[in-house]
C-alpha cells in the first residue's frame, strides 16, 4: 500500500520539515512500519551534508537500547571519522541523531564516490545522502515520531519528498525504509509506491555498470537507475520518460534534485496520486487528505493520467 508524498516552494523557503510532517501523518494509515523524509535546505556552499547510520535497527529493537553493542557503535564511527581524516576530509560538524545515526558536515575536494565507498566499506555502515542540501532521514514508526526523534520540525528549505512503509516484501528496518539515495549522484532521492517486476534484471544491469544496492528493496533501484541516468548527462525529466518504458510493474513515484521534483506513473496508472499547483507550491501525495494536512482551504487538484511525467523548478 504505502504512501508517498512531496511539495516544493518556488521562489521561497519555508518549513518543508513541519509540512511534510503534517503530510506524512495523514498518510500513517497507508504505512505504520516506517517513515522517511528527504528534505532540502538552503545549499551549503563548498560543503556536503552526509547523513550514515551506523547499525540497523529493526522492529523488534527499540530505538532506547544499545543494540547490546555500545561499545561497537562508537568504534565504527571513531573508524568512520580516522578514514575520513586519512583522506583528508575538513570535518567542519557533527551531531548525533540517534545512537545509530549521525549527521556530518564536511569540505572535500577529492572523488565523492570513493571517499563514500571507502566509508561504507566500515562494517554495517551505510550513507543514506550525502549533498549540498539534501538532508534524508528514516526511522522506524509514524512521522511524528521520527519528525521528533530528529528535529525536523524546525527544517527550513524549499522542497522535499516522503514515504509512509507498509512493509510487503522485505524486512521492517530502517534498510528497507524510503527514501532512497545512490551516488555517484549528489542531492537526488526517491519515493515509490508500486511494484518492480523486473527488479532483478535491472538490478543485475546496474551493478554491471558499478553501482551499488543497500538493500533487497525493488524501490532502491529506482533511485540508483535515476542516479545512473543523471550521472551519464540525462536530464531528469528524459530519465523520468525512459523509465516508464524500461522498468515493468505499476508505480508511482516521485523524485527530488537540488533544484527539481518529478514524479512519473507507469502505463497502467494503477498506483494512485494526486497532485496541486499553483504559483507558489507544489503539493502531491498519493492522498488528498495529506495536500488537506498543509492546505485546509478549497482547492483544486487532479490525478495526473498514466504515462504522465512532470517536472518542476525549485
Amino acid at each position: 500500500m504505502c504512501g508517498i508524498a512531496g511539495l516544493m516552494h518556488r521562489g521561497n523557503v519555508a518549513n518543508v520539515g513541519k509540512e511534510m510532517t503534517s503530510m506524512l501523518q495523514a498518510l500513517k494509515h497507508r504505512g505504520p512500519d516506517s517513515t522517511g523524509f528527504a528534505v532540502y535546505g538552503p545549499p551549503h556552499p563548498g560543503e556536503y551534508v552526509m547523513r550514515l547510520k551506523l547499525d540497523e535497527r529493526s522492529d523488534d529493537m527499540d530505538v532506547h537500547v544499545d543494540f547490546q553493542n555500545e561499545k561497537i557503535v562508537e568504534q565504527r564511527l571513531q573508524e568512520v571519522e580516522r578514514r575520513m581524516q586519512e583522506k583528508g576530509v575538513d570535518v567542519r560538524d557533527r551531531q548525533e541523531a540517534t545512537p545509530y545515526a549521525q549527521r556530518f558536515i564536511i569540505r572535500y575536494d577529492g572523488d565523492m564516490e570513493n571517499l563514500a565507498r571507502y566509508i561504507e566499506d566500515v562494517d554495517k555502515v551505510e550513507i543514506l545522502s550525502l549533498g549540498n542540501s539534501l538532508e534524508l532521514i528514516k526511522d522506524l514508526g509514524d512521522a511524528t515520531t521520527v519528525s521528533n526523534q530528529y528535529d525536523l520540525g524546525e527544517f527550513d528549505g524549499s522542497h522535499g519528498i516522503g514515504h509512509t512503509r507498509m512493509a510487503t516484501e522485505s524486512d521492517v528496518d530502517i534498510r528497507s525504509a524510503h527514501p532512497y539515495w545512490a551516488f555517484p549522484y549528489n542531492d537526488v532521492s526517491v519515493v515509490h509506491n508500486g511494484q518492480i517486476t523486473n527488479y532483478w534484471i535491472m538490478r543485475r544491469k546496474m551493478e554491471r555498470a558499478g553501482h551499488r544496492f543497500m538493500s533487497h528493496c525493488d524501490s532502491e533501484l529506482l533511485a540508483v537507475y535515476t542516479a545512473h541516468n543523471l550521472s551519464e548527462g540525462a536530464s531528469l525529466e528524459d530519465s523520468l520518460r525512459e523509465s516508464i518504458q524500461e522498468i515493468d510493474g505499476v508505480f508511482t513515484y516521485l523524485v527530488a534534485t537540488k533544484d527539481q521534483l518529478g514524479m512519473a506513473k507507469d502505463t497502467m496508472a494503477a498506483k494512485p496520486l494526486v497532485l496541486y499547483e499553483s504559483d507558489d507550491l507544489i503539493a502531491m501525495a498519493s492522498e488528498e487528505v495529506a495536500i488537506r494536512a498543509i492546505l485546509p482551504q478549497e482547492i483544486d487538484t487532479y490525478d495526473p493520467y498514466d504515462e504522465e511525467v512532470r517536472v518542476w523548478q525549485a
